[in-house]
């Protein structure tokens, strides 16, 4: 079918236009645009019931933006009730009601049997012995509270699944705390790596891509020069290469469950003195045996009859979908027939990307250039028919799927953040409904989560699972206070209530933690060394943020130098039982001044085996 479908039926009526094809919006009000949460009321200190300070302590954001109530009780797309005034995180309410007999308050003059008043002296041994057994009630509660109901509460939360972010658990005072352990990941008897391979970089004329790395049972899988070469594990030896018309321009973040993996590349090689093809060419490659199984193209949307070009690939269960300025389209992962294509709307609408993996979202751009809105709409992997959607504040023009299940989008509100990060803000969304369940303010000058602002599917240091949301802070300065002693921490948010959890992973002094992914209900992270030391890789609980070391480069200085050669802001990291994968993304042509001694490699590999 074409692209983009009919709305979904026996849905309430959009406000702004009509589901999943809106009009263009109206004069934008005072007030933050519609589906944008407001500012609540300041809460107190933790333990204190003063006014709090103009800044939380680092490593902390500010209470988080609850939406309020609207003034129309039927708006959609964004509508969430307003949430009570609480305290912050891990800071026990005022009991309303006494519980059990428990006494709320302490109240005079006490009335003694037979209407008699007691004396005053005697009122006031009572009132005293009363609020001793308040205090000593609520301390109790509060700790209770604080355990989340000790020990029992966290085996049931570890006990979760491994299937990443689509599974959570739930812990104590109705926060849904994720779930914790589970991971496939084991240390090995000997934690200490050694430098197995190196790859060297290949000659190119001009400034080349290869982002896209992946391992597999049998091999390590990286993007070339128009080819994708698998790798043996332990020797780096090229097991196959698979030679393309052109250069990969495009490739998924995810595969299918038999190692298919969607790319785009180009039609033609790249010639000079323009060092540049379109990019065209949708196709599918089996990573076990180094084939491409299928390759296609399509039509439609603003390109016409021409090639549509797309700018990002992605998977979700039998389909792969594909999006970029000329609009979205979608193709049978069996053999590559068009699910839809590309269409122009009457309303400015394109799908700029998706994201994939446990879901399909779409991030769809809307309206005229000067007043152009971004539609979140969880889609139907089969039909492209829209299931739910949301529209972003105003202020917003590009958005990134973080997760799918759970939705969580990351995005740069009225271009906040400006740090080059793409990130001033996560919201996360009720998948089925399009509802906002909380807005995530991330200041960009606290919090190291990056995005290609361009890119729906691009997001890296910030991982999914269950109900939580990590996202690691700056670096800042570490204990000691000493040149070169950064460090920072890793942080848990709670996706329904937007809060900190009370857990953080300290990267530890000179080390900087960097989350790759997730393993089960575990983190798995690289720890960026200080220069005299090596990297390490481990694996970080998801409920209580304990870290088991998993793998440590070697100190050597040699070594070591080549290590901190790749950035991991510019470098793609890869870890899995027992070695460790990091390979460059970008290639420029040399420079007639290198020495053979300047030369880094493409691939790096280091192993516990």
């Amino acid at each position: 079918m074409t692209q983009p479908p009919p709305p979904p039926p026996n849905q309430p009526p959009d406000p702004q236009g009509g589901f999943g094809a809106p009009t263009p919006p109206q004069q934008p009000p005072q007030e933050p645009g519609y589906g944008y949460p407001q500012q609540p009321p300041a809460d107190p200190g933790y333990g204190y019931p003063q006014q709090p300070p103009a800044q939380p302590p680092y490593g902390y954001p500010a209470q988080p933006q609850q939406p309020q109530q609207p003034q129309q009780p039927q708006q959609y797309g964004g509508y969430q009730p307003q949430q009570p005034v609480q305290p912050p995180y891990g800071y026990p309410t005022q009991p309303q009601q006494p519980y059990g007999g428990y006494p709320g308050t302490v109240q005079a003059p006490v009335a003694a049997p037979g209407g008699k008043k007691l004396s005053a002296q005697l009122q006031i041994v009572i009132a005293a012995v009363v609020a001793v057994v308040l205090i000593v009630g609520v301390g109790i509660w509060y700790a209770n509270s604080e355990s989340g109901g000790g020990k029992d509460d966290e085996a049931k939360s570890s006990a979760g699944t491994s299937q990443g972010t689509s599974q959570g658990g739930s812990g104590g005072s109705g926060e849904s705390k994720g779930t914790g352990g589970g991971g496939s990941e084991k240390p090995p008897a000997d934690t200490q790596a050694k430098l197995t391979f190196q790859v060297p970089k290949p000659a190119v004329p001009d400034v080349t891509d290869v982002s896209g790395s992946w391992i597999t049972d049998k091999a390590y899988v990286k993007t070339g020069i128009n080819s994708i070469v698998g790798y043996d594990l332990a020797k780096g030896t090229p097991l196959w290469t698979l030679p393309l018309v052109g250069q990969i321009c495009g490739v998924s973040r995810h595969v299918t469950a038999d190692n298919k993996l969607p790319i785009l590349f180009e039609a033609t090689k790249r010639v000079a003195p323009r060092y540049y093809q379109q990019c065209t060419e949708v196709g599918l490659v089996d990573l076990d045996a180094g084939k491409l199984l299928w390759s296609t193209s399509i039509t439609g949307g603003s390109a016409g009859d021409q090639k549509a070009r797309f700018g990002e690939i992605t998977v979700s269960g039998k389909t792969v979908a594909a999006g970029g300025n000329d609009g979205g389209a979608a193709f049978d992962v069996a053999n590559g027939n068009p699910r839809w294509k590309p269409q122009v709307s009457d309303q400015n609408c394109y799908d700029m990307g998706y994201g994939g993996g446990a879901g399909l979202v779409a991030v769809r751009k809307c309206g005229p250039y000067d007043s152009q809105y971004v539609l979140i709409q969880n889609i139907d992997p089969m039909t492209g028919a829209p299931v739910s959607q949301y529209k972003m504040p105003t202020g917003v023009k590009y958005a990134s799927i973080v997760s799918t299940k759970p939705l969580v989008v990351a995005a740069d509100v009225g271009d906040s953040a400006d740090d080059g990060s793409g990130i001033s803000d996560f919201f996360s969304l009720d998948e089925k409904t399009g509802k906002l369940k909380a807005k995530i303010t991330a200041d960009a000058d606290q919090y190291a989560g990056r995005c290609r602002s361009t890119k729906v599917e691009s997001c890296t240091k910030v991982v999914v699972n269950g109900n939580r949301l990590y996202v690691p802070t700056e670096e800042h300065e570490g204990s000691t206070g000493e040149y070169g002693d950064e460090t920072n921490e890793l942080i848990a948010f709670d996706l329904t209530t937007g809060r900190t959890a009370p857990e953080k992973a300290d990267a530890g002094d000179k080390y900087t933690l960097v989350p790759l992914r997730m393993d089960g209900g575990d983190i798995i992270a690289y720890k960026s060394p200080p220069y005299d030391k090596g990297g390490r890789i481990v694996a970080i609980n998801g409920v209580t943020m304990k870290e088991t070391l998993l793998l440590e480069n070697p100190a050597d200085p040699s070594i070591n130098d080549i290590e901190n050669s790749f950035s991991p802001d510019y470098s793609e990291i890869l870890y899995r039982d027992g070695r460790l994968f990091m390979s460059a993304m970008m290639l420029s042509k040399p420079r007639a001044s290198a020495s053979p001694d300047d030369k880094e490699p493409l691939v790096v590999s280091y192993s516990t085996k």
